[in-house]
């Protein structure tokens, strides 16, 4: 018997080589005046942005371009809010990383409103949104958080008392979402690994959810079958794969609508605190946070003996069988096979370990009590989480 569920809904997309610059045409009468909200300088670097700039002028689309260069906090988006109601603009396209979309969604939503946004935050602030907000595209650049698909933005306040909270709204989905793998091709390596290794945990932690429906398991495998063998191949041809990059600017895609609508797991539920109280980027939270929780969720599903935990037990093992040399092992082998991949590729991709962001071992405690288990396929103990930080410490 198939369980009830629910479904959110997902932007209209754009999928494929040259979208970026078909944009302008498509905002052409649409849109008085764009925000272009970008991040660092490889989109300059790279030529896309005077070739998409000169495209807007050409239709005569007035904007005015802002710079995300880390993870949104709520200063800076109050900031660029109040210039967005000041410039009257209409329309906010974000160009970059998760960040750079999650800042471009909580600035359209704040510009109508004459408030911080911290006010609005989950846990955080008292106030719930109304809804209101400016029209909002997202171009991801790189393959990882999925931010295009979802309807809330992740805002972080780095420090003793810090937060990494969402702001969230079903009016905050984006309504387009322009996915152009050859924005990605220029993506560093760091950033790739960290990026690439989030996009496969949000799917495989959505793919053996608690949570999870008959429509999001289709979504999620299918896109583990394209991301999963295309991981490595854009760690080692990044710049020339364009393929390659297209199999994970969709498994990225995927992995929102996967994540919003069956759950994540143990990873996301420490990755929240772990961001909050140190200066470590999401990504690299979740990659090498990957072997460790995926090792320990493994043990104790097989400690389980009821038709639920054993379903979620197989959904590993379906997962385990995506690698090729895989084939003729027999479950246990398939198992463990993929726990040793995830430690290969942290080692192999120079995924950093948490001590290398100031983490201790006397943080652990403090870090477990704020984290929870999320739609974690399994219960883990205390010991269990302790395990999974000690590890990759």
């Amino acid at each position: 018997m198939i369980p009830n569920f629910s479904f959110t809904p997902f932007p209209q997309i754009y999928f494929g080589k040259g979208e970026f610059l078909k944009l302008a045409d498509k905002l052409a009468g649409k849109s008085k005046k764009i925000l272009v909200l970008i991040g660092g300088s490889s989109l300059k670097k790279s030529g896309k942005l005077d070739d998409f700039t000169l495209s807007l002028n050409k239709h005569s689309i007035n904007y005015f371009c802002e710079v995300v260069a880390s993870e949104p906090s709520p200063e800076l988006v109050d900031e660029i809010a109040i210039k967005c109601k000041v410039e009257e603009v209409d329309t906010v396209l974000a160009v970059g990383g998760g960040s750079v979309l999650d800042a471009g969604k909580a600035i359209a939503a704040m510009a109508p409103l004459d408030d911080g946004i911290i006010n609005y935050l989950e846990g955080v602030g008292t106030k719930s949104h109304p809804g209101d907000t400016l029209s909002f595209i997202a171009v991801p650049t790189t393959a990882g958080t999925g931010s295009e698909a979802t309807k809330n933005a992740v805002i972080s306040s780095i420090g003793e008392n810090g937060f990494k909270k969402s702001l969230r709204h079903d009016n905050f989905i984006p309504d387009c979402a322009v996915i152009d793998p050859e924005l990605m091709l220029s993506c560093p390596k760091a950033l790739t690994a960290a990026c690439g290794l989030d996009n496969i945990t949000q799917l495989l932690e959505s793919y053996v959810s608690s949570k999870a429906n008959p429509i999001s398991d289709a979504l999620a495998f299918g896109a583990l079958e394209k991301a999963i063998p295309a991981f490595p191949k854009v760690m080692k041809n990044g710049e020339s794969d364009l393929e390659a990059r297209a199999d994970m600017a969709y498994g990225a895609f995927v992995s929102g609508i996967t994540l919003a609508n069956a759950g994540l797991g143990i990873v996301h539920g420490f990755a929240s605190p772990i961001g909050g109280f140190f200066d470590i980027p999401h990504g690299v939270v979740c990659g090498t946070l990957l072997p460790a929780a995926t090792e320990q969720n493994v043990k104790r599903l097989q400690e389980q003996s009821d038709t639920i935990h054993l379903e979620r037990l197989n959904k590993h093992i379906k997962v385990a069988r995506i690698f090729s040399e895989s084939k003729d092992m027999t479950d246990e082998e398939a198992l463990q096979n993929l726990v040793a991949r995830f430690y290969e590729w942290t080692k192999e991709f120079k995924v950093p370990r948490l001590s290398q962001y100031g983490i201790k071992e006397s943080d652990l405690d403090r870090i477990i009590a704020a984290s929870g288990l999320k739609n974690n396929p399994v219960n883990l103990s205390e010991f269990d989480l302790k395990e999974i930080l000690y590890k990759r410490l």
